[in-house]
């Protein structure tokens, strides 16, 4: 039976994980303090880890003083895991601290095996820092060098290897109602090509301000991106009528996103492809989507964070998402993928959170795992760091292509050693192909719902 061994980044402390019926004690490595909301990021915002040369490059905000109030400032970090020694390498600050949590940093690898870093990111270019040595963070600032500008605004930035060793970069351009896109890099980093025109701009001109939240994921080959998204009104007017929802009869918010869209861009040739393959007219708005790229009408029940994407055997795209159901605090995970024609949805288990962002894999002889955040119920304390969900963390397993699920094992901080705490934003660690390396996964938690006290773990089986 494998040990689960869950690294804290923040503390040294004890930990002791549940597996199954048996407990095993680790004591993780520690190394700074005081992560913000969205430490580690959503999978809007990806990835925090490159695993390079038999190492773990981590990057993360942190930094906050404890006791401090919600949105003080944190600070972009890079660290270094090695899993020959299970240690740590001493923290490389990168940056000055900032309270936008949406500045968190994300980290990949080019061709030369330099890292990259970009951090700042929210509707602004952000920083760009490339490694001045293959495979290293270094011991500080002076061991970075800035890169060029990618973009002149970028939110939301998630990296890819793709064909040829080159990468891309799918972004948002600006705000909420802004368009997104992408763009390559085929001298790793050196210059930045994007499409003629933007992937989708969901804005309906002259009658709502459309917007949209979005994922991405490359096939195995790099040439095509897969892209899923929702979509809401941004309601900039605040007008009530404007956040009313029919299925539940009452007003809700913008945090409440609808239905399930579904495009691949061909990334040699620029075209974006529907799932039936019919070719889009570029940026596809709200009316487009709605024609043409819907692959699941949620009828009014929503979500907060766009859905995890996992390719199947073929290269065929499935999709992990989290739904409201029968009320705006009882949502339920689901497996979505496409069977016999149609977009079948299987449910996992229940949610604590709209907001609870995950991870979904599939082993080569495919069993499907699914990485939770799961809670007895609704998680809504009116704290800052609660906002955007939080929970225990399981892993559920499907051995039947997804039609049952069951509970496989709880991944949670022993609740003696984290009284009270919760948990969010399960990632796994990827090389820079961005193949997942089994093993391991990251996620981050914390206890007060207001102070920027939370902690980063590295989950790492032996």
């Amino acid at each position: 039976m494998k040990r689960i061994v869950p690294l804290s980044l923040l503390y040294l402390v004890p930990l002791i994980i549940l597996q199954e019926q048996t407990r095993a004690v680790a004591f993780p490595k520690a190394f700074g303090q005081g992560g913000q909301i969205k430490m580690l990021y959503d999978r809007r915002q990806r990835p925090q880890s490159v695993y390079l040369n038999n190492k773990v490059h981590i990057v993360f905000n942190a930094g906050g003083q404890i006791g401090a109030q919600p949105k003080a400032p944190t600070e972009p970090m890079a660290v270094t895991y090695d899993p020959a020694t299970r240690k740590f390498s001493e923290v490389v600050k990168l940056g000055p601290g900032k309270k936008d949590h949406h500045y968190c940093p994300v980290i990949w690898a080019d061709g030369n095996d330099h890292l990259h870093v970009l951090f700042g990111c929210h509707g602004s270019p952000g920083t760009h820092l490339i490694s001045k040595q293959p495979g290293s963070i270094g011991g500080s600032l002076d061991d970075w060098s800035e890169g060029p500008q990618i973009a002149l605004r970028i939110s939301y930035p998630t990296m890819y290897r793709i064909y040829d060793r080159k990468e891309v970069i799918y972004y948002r351009t600006a705000g909420h109602i802004s368009s997104w896109t992408y763009r390559i890099t085929n001298d790793n980093g050196k210059t930045w090509i994007g499409p003629a025109n933007d992937v989708t701009d969901m804005d309906r001109k002259g009658r709502f301000e459309w917007s949209s939240y979005q994922c991405s994921l490359p096939s195995k080959d790099g040439r095509l991106l897969h892209v899923v998204f929702f979509a809401y009104d941004d309601n900039r007017e605040d007008d009530p009528k404007r956040y009313y929802n029919p299925r539940y009869k009452h007003q809700v918010s913008n945090e409440w996103k609808y239905n399930l869209y579904y495009v691949r861009i061909d990334l040699q040739t620029h075209t974006v492809i529907n799932f039936d393959g019919e070719s889009m007219k570029t940026p596809i708005d709200i009316d487009l989507a709605d024609a043409k790229c819907i692959i699941w009408d949620t009828k009014w029940r929503g979500a907060g964070v766009p859905p995890t994407i996992a390719l199947d055997e073929d290269g065929n795209p499935a999709f992990l998402h989290v739904l409201s159901e029968e009320t705006t605090e009882k949502h339920n995970y689901y497996f979505v993928r496409r069977a016999n024609g149609k977009w079948k949805k299987t449910t996992i288990a229940p949610s604590s959170h709209q907001w609870n962002s995950c991870h979904l894999a599939r082993d080569q002889d495919g069993t499907l795992h699914a990485y939770l955040i799961v809670g007895d119920r609704y998680l809504d304390t009116g704290g800052y760091m609660d906002s955007y969900g939080g929970g225990d963390v399981e892993e559920w397993i499907s051995t039947d292509q997804g039609n049952t699920w069951n509970r496989h094992r709880d991944l949670t901080p022993n609740e003696s050693q984290y009284p009270d705490w919760k948990y969010n934003n399960i990632q796994p660690v990827t090389r820079p192909d961005g193949s997942i390396v089994d093993g391991m996964l990251l996620f981050y938690g914390w206890k007060d719902k207001d102070a920027p006290e939370a902690k980063a773990f590295l989950l790492h089986e032996e």
